[in-house]
This record gives C-alpha cells, structure tokens and sequence, in this order.
C-alpha cells in the first residue's frame, strides 16, 4: 500500500524557518518543558545489565516549530537507556522514540528507524530530546517525514548531550554504539509500542552520518540480533584529516571547535600544552552553544591563531603521534559492513568534502560491501542535506519492502 509523501518543500521550509528564527534571536536555548522531569538526565547510580536496556522514561512532545504551530500526533517518549563508552564502561544515554498513532499498513511489522542526529553543538540543553520537544530541532522536518511513512524513530542524544560529562563529538565507536543500543532501547519500551524483534535501518546526515556509518560497521559484532535491513549514511565525515583541513578558518569553524572537545574528553587529553589563551577561550566557548548560534559565532576563525606554537589544528593533527593515533582511530573505512549501505554527498559540500565519500565507497567496495553511492548537486553542506532525502527515503522503503539493493561499485571510481 503507498503512503502519503510529506512535502519536501515544507519540510526545508520549516527547516529554513528555525534556522532564520534563531539568527533574529526568537529561537531561545531549549527550555525546561512541563512534560520533562528536572531529574531526568542525572544518570542514577546503578544502571540496568544490558545494553540498550531502559533506565527510565517518560511521556514527551515533537513540534516541528519554534512557535509551537505544528504538533507532530504521535506516541513520543523520552528516555535514557544504557550503553559504553569507548573503552566499554556502561554509561547512561537519553533520545527519544517517535511511533506513529496511525496503523502499519506495509508487509511484515512495523519498521523501526535510528535517526543519527546530526551536529546539535556541546551543551546540555543541545540534546536532541530537549529540541524536539520545543521545536528548535533543525532535522526535525525530516524525522517527520519517515514517521509519516509509518515508521517508528528513535533518536539518541550521543555521550554526554543532556547527561554529565562532555559530549564526545566524533568518537566514532561512541557514537556507533549508542545508535546500535538506541534501537535495542526502543525494542525494549513497551510504552513505545515498537515490535520487539521487527525490522530496523538506520539513517543519519553529517556527524549523523559518521555515527550511521559507524554502527554499520559495529553492528555485526555487537548487535549482531538486529534485523538490521540497511544503512543509509550522508556527508559522511569519515577522514577526519581531511575534514579539519576544510573546516579551518571557514564558516563552520565551530565544528572544528566540537571536535577538539568531543575527541579531548573522550580520550582524556589535556589541552592547555596545545592551546593558547585566546585556543582554550574557543574550547570552553564552543561547548556552550548549540549548532545554529554557534556557526555565526566562531565563523572564519583561524586556527594558527588558537595555538601555541602558532601553526594550524591540522598540523598538529598531521604531527603530533598523539592527536594523530586519536584522529586515524576515528576512520570509517576500514570494516566491511554487512547490510546495504546507501553513501548519498554533494559534490559541492562546503563542510565534508565530496571526496571523502566517495573514498569511503571506494574503501567499502573494495572490501565487498554492498555500497551505492549517490552523488547530488545541492548547493553547500545544508543543500546536499535536503537534496540526498527523497533518495534516502526511497532506498530505506526499498530495503523494508525486501527489494534487491543494486550496488553501484562498478561506477564509484568515475562518478
């Protein structure tokens, strides 16, 4: 049976609406809902045995605006639910898990689909849970489009977005595991009313793409149980080399600034040896704000002027034996993964160079993955966003449907 196809347009529309509110100033910091207990992110002091089993949990809301126009109707809990960090101790994450009220009215059980969230900034109130729940989520618009499909969503808030601790942006094991156990998470909330061993996929943009390619490449050994169908994965960062080198002194220097500090905390690297005064100001700064107020904030900084010895971020990445084990550990590639994997970039992506895409087809299809890379001409790294969607959304309902996914190997080198 088809189903109804939510408006591209007014998805970027509402997209573009949060992104023009929060540079007037009318979009404020996500505030406290009435539905959200104060308590709900403090991590208690025992966790539950297994991955992905719920800590706790509660009723919450998904608006699509700022203003609060547009209510999305649907079953939406919030909840923490355990995983590890990258060296395995089991730690607390919270998301949140989108089902539809409508029935399923496709082949099988209803599908369930981890949405990787992509750069959401450092600070607490960042957490994906808490915008979805003021309507200050930019990738809102497209999380409702697969819910109108019928799906279920889970969406994790990462290590340490809303609980204690720092959020470790771009750990790549880190942020694999918690999308892997989001969809255990979701399996096990019987309030979320999600089938229990149903089919999954996974889907993310940007560093939500990062974290898509990575639990693709987790998944076999980890959560091996899933009936994991497919991996979308767009504007993957999986060179992270080659990403601080395009991010430097340009628009989105703050993600730059996200990394440092995701990457320091999750590795436990002091940063006063590296950084100068006006470097450390940066550091601290950047994990106080969220993606849309921060772009404009730290746009074209250069950072050789960060530094202590006054040469550049990806100099030291390049230089440093410790900044480049941490940096080359980060590097999607090298795993072969075992479901269909769908690469979608703009070759005119101003963040994640298109290169870097197309080499992670390149790596995976050399290792006999099933890949297809699918280029498009969106205009910047948010261009590319909305034009890899329609596809991403066809090729997701191809895999629940038990298509054939038809790789593209054979053309990666010349496309």
């Amino acid at each position: 049976m088809p189903f109804p196809k939510p408006s591209l347009t007014r998805r970027v529309a509402t997209v573009a609406a949060v992104a023009t509110m929060a540079a007037a100033g009318m979009v404020a910091a996500p505030a406290l809902n009435a539905e959200e207990t104060p308590s709900f992110y403090a991590t208690p002091t025992s966790l539950p045995t297994e991955n992905g089993d719920i800590v706790r949990s509660e009723p919450s809301i998904f608006y699509l605006d700022p203003v609060k126009l547009i209510k999305i109707d649907a079953n939406v809990q919030r909840i923490m639910y355990r995983t590890t960090d990258r060296l395995g101790k089991p730690i607390a994450v919270t998301g949140t898990v989108i089902t539809p009220k409508s029935a399923w009215f496709g082949l099988g059980e209803r599908p369930l689909v981890a949405y990787a969230a992509g750069t959401q900034g450092m600070a607490d109130e960042c957490a994906p849970s808490r915008q979805l729940s003021v309507g200050s989520e930019y990738e809102g618009p497209f999380v409702e489009g697969l819910i109108t499909r019928g799906y279920a969503v889970v969406l994790t808030d990462y290590q340490g977005l809303g609980t204690e601790g720092d959020h470790t942006y771009m750990n790549r094991v880190v942020q694999g595991r918690a999308v892997l156990d989001s969809l255990r998470a979701a399996q096990r909330l019987t309030a979320a009313d999600v089938p229990d061993n149903g089919p999954v996929a996974i889907h993310g943009y940007s560093q939500g793409g990062g974290a898509a390619a990575a639990a693709a490449e987790l998944a076999p050994t980890y959560a091996g149980e899933l009936k994991l169908k497919g991996v979308s994965a767009g504007a993957v960062p999986a060179d992270l080399f080659k990403v601080a080198r395009a991010l430097d002194g340009g628009l989105y220097m703050a993600f730059l600034g996200y990394a440092i500090g995701g990457l320091s905390a999750g590795y436990g690297i002091a940063m006063e040896p590296f950084l100068n005064d006006a470097g450390l100001k940066f550091a601290a700064d950047a994990k106080k704000s969220c993606t849309i107020a921060a772009i404009p904030q730290f746009a074209f900084k250069q950072s050789a002027s960060l530094t202590t010895d006054g040469k550049s971020i990806p100099n030291l990445l390049d230089t440093n034996p410790m900044f480049n084990a941490v940096i080359a550990e980060q590097r999607i590639g090298k795993v072969k993964p075992t479901v269909p994997v769908l690469i979608s970039h703009s070759t005119l992506d101003d963040v994640i160079p298109y290169a870097v895409g197309k080499q992670l087809a390149l790596d995976w299809c050399g290792r006999g993955a099933n890949v297809r890379l699918a280029p498009n001409l969106g205009p910047t790294h948010v261009g590319g966003a909305a034009a890899s969607y329609p596809g991403a959304f066809a090729w997701l309902e191809a895999r629940f449907a038990g298509l054939p996914a038809v790789s593209n190997c054979w053309a990666v080198p010349i496309i």
